[in-house]
């Protein structure tokens, strides 16, 4: 059975983020469209969360990928069901981010407006991990010109795990389609 991949985008994206779209070119330009999995996660973290099990549970083998808050997520999962997954410029305490941004947001691609509630800092919580016990299946992406999160407090939180820094570059993670070729192999996927 052939392992798929799953898409996690960060907070306020949507599968038409930049690097979903690039991974969904890829990905159909190899004859393996089927393999890419990007959901549309709710704002909710708990309702968020319950889709991504979901997915993994209906996927079959199946490897992660997240960014930012989505990186966050996949960590939690990575850990839970002993998964491979590359995190790209990933939260490492979202809660703090997100109570800033309580009350009414719209997320950027839609434009659907929703109420940013301050009960999903705990929700958020609740998904930590707080000891990585395997590091060898995590691939750490950052890039420090990050301008939404500091890529130290990654560099030292996940330091056992594999890590890549690339100097200057944004949090949405510039020319990562360079680095989809080395997402796959760490992933254990194979498009040929």
């Amino acid at each position: 059975m052939t392992t798929s991949l799953l898409y996690i985008h960060g907070f306020n994206s949507s599968p038409q983020s930049f690097k979903a779209r690039q991974l969904a070119d890829y990905f159909a330009a190899h004859g393996a469209a089927h393999r890419l999995i990007v959901p549309t996660l709710p704002p909710s973290p708990r309702a968020a969360m319950a889709i991504l099990e979901r997915e993994i549970a209906a996927a079959g083998p199946v490897a992660l990928i997240g960014s930012s808050l989505g990186g966050f997520y996949a960590t939690w999962l990575a850990h839970h069901h002993e998964l491979k997954a590359v995190l790209i410029n990933p939260a490492v305490r979202p809660w703090a981010l997100l109570d800033q941004h309580v009350g009414e947001t719209a997320n950027y691609h839609t434009g659907e407006r929703y109420t940013l509630e301050p009960g999903w800092a705990d929700e958020l919580r609740h998904y930590e991990v707080e000891d990585i016990t395997h590091p060898e299946n995590l691939l750490v992406m950052l890039q420090t010109g990050d301008d939404t999160l500091n890529w130290r407090d990654a560099w030292d939180y996940y330091a056992d795990c594999y890590l890549y820094r690339g100097l200057g570059g944004s949090h949405g993670f510039d020319d990562f389609d360079a680095v989809i070729p080395l997402v796959l192999r760490f992933s254990g996927l194979s498009l040929t």
